[in-house]
This record gives structure tokens, sequence and C-alpha cells, in this order.
């Protein structure tokens, strides 16, 4: 009997199976990814957070990683690939401050500034008194940046990006 029951209980296991999950996949990449920014290995982590985007292309996550490579771009001196990750993050997710934060110093580092404060004084879409503020910011304009970015936050009270201007307004304000 004791035979038979440690025959049952331990001759037969279900063997392990792997899922293929690209959302999880692309996770463990941009988290690689971060870890070799740490590590200042900057082309690795290129190649990581193209992996996480390729692997989950139209998230709200891609953002993210798309923000990050446009970090990496920024920190080796290529402006002009940051530029499209950051307008990319912001087409995925538009209502993160950093990215708009992040597009406006890459704007100002290739010129353009002034040319993106003609396309943003469009009123057609409130958050790009965002854009609009933080590019006068780069100007040197700050009173002026202040009161753009005063007026979305009263305008727009309850977007998830409202908070993060508002404490851009007081660290502005501090610096005057």
């Amino acid at each position: 009997m004791l035979i038979a029951f440690s025959f049952m209980t331990s001759a037969y296991r279900k063997p392990d199976v792997y899922e293929i999950d690209a959302t999880k996949n692309a996770y463990v990449h941009n988290n690689l990814g971060l870890i070799y920014v740490d590590e200042k290995c900057y082309y690795a982590a290129i190649q990581e957070f193209k992996m996480a985007i390729s692997l989950n292309p139209n998230t709200q996550a891609t953002a993210v990683y798309y923000n990050n490579l446009g970090e990496v771009y920024l920190t080796i001196g290529y402006p002009d690939y940051a530029l499209d990750c950051f307008e990319r993050a912001l087409k995925q997710y538009s209502l993160s401050f950093k990215y708009y934060q992040n597009l406006t110093k890459t704007y100002h580092m290739l010129g353009m500034t002034n040319q993106k404060i003609a396309v943003y004084s469009n009123e057609s879409n409130p958050l790009n008194k965002v854009m609009l503020g933080l590019l006068y910011e780069q100007n040197g304009d700050i009173k002026r940046a202040i009161t753009i970015l005063d007026d979305f936050a009263m305008s727009e009270p309850d977007l998830i990006i409202t908070a993060a201007v508002k404490q851009h307004i007081k660290e502005l304000v501090a610096q005057q």
C-alpha cells in the first residue's frame, strides 16, 4: 500500500509551461533598459527600450518606453532622435507633465522654441496651454509661462496633469 501511494503522489509531475506574454516581456525589457542606463551602457539601454516598444506598441505603457528612450538619446547628445520619441510618448499618453517638459527641452536644444510657440498658440486643445507655458519658460519669459500655466490649471482642474502643473507653477514662482 505504501508503494502504491508513493507512485500516485510523486510519479507524475505536470511539466512547467512557459507562457509568452508580450506585455510582460516588454515590461522586463524596459526594466533592463533602466538598469543599463544606471550603468551608463546607453547602447544596450536603447536596444532594450526599442524591444519593449516593439513588443507592446500601442498602449499607455508604450509612452513610458518612448520617454525612456528619448531621455537616453538626450543624455548621449542626439536631440533629433529624442524629439521623435517624446512626440510619440505624448501621442500615446498626453497627461504626463514630464513628457511635456522633455519635449520642450528638446525643442529648445534644437532651436525650435519660437516656431513651436506659434504652433501651440492654437486654442483648440486645452493641453496646448501646458506646452505653450513650458515653451515660454524655455524662452526665459517666466511671467508669461506662469500666467498661461495658471490659466490652464484654473480651466482644467479635474485633469490628472493639473496637479503637476500647479506644482511647477509653485516652483517657478519660488525662482523669481
